[in-house]
């Protein structure tokens, strides 16, 4: 005997067109059947989700890749900063060592350094 597809767990040849209805209008009031214009406006509002959630993930990425970008940029700037404080800090300790070998104002002591 051929497989018959089943409704409900009965097959729709051995049951009467009576219960046919019943089962039919059963499904409908459990939810299991509904109108096409009914599941094309549920694939509208889907479609319309997916669209804007499409956009947020777009918007989220080019934020996050500006950001990075300004991350990179400062990071760099740091470095440069960081070599140019160096440098001034270098300066700096040598002014001392400067001024007491030459110097040419009279307040300051010419005595060498103990």
């Amino acid at each position: 005997m051929a497989a018959t597809a089943e409704l409900l767990g009965f097959a729709p040849v051995e049951i009467g067109a009576g219960a046919l209805v019943a089962v039919i209008v059963l499904m409908i009031l459990r939810g299991q059947l509904v109108p096409r214009r009914q599941v094309d406006d549920l694939l509208a509002v889907k479609d319309a989700q997916i669209s804007e959630l499409t956009t947020e993930r777009d918007t989220w990425r080019q934020a996050h890749g500006v950001s990075e970008e300004a991350r990179r940029e400062s990071q760099d700037q740091s470095g440069e900063l960081l070599e140019l404080s160096r440098t001034a800090g270098y300066f700096f300790n040598a002014l001392p060592r400067a001024a007491r070998e030459v110097s040419t104002r009279v307040d300051v002591d010419q005595a060498p350094p103990t």
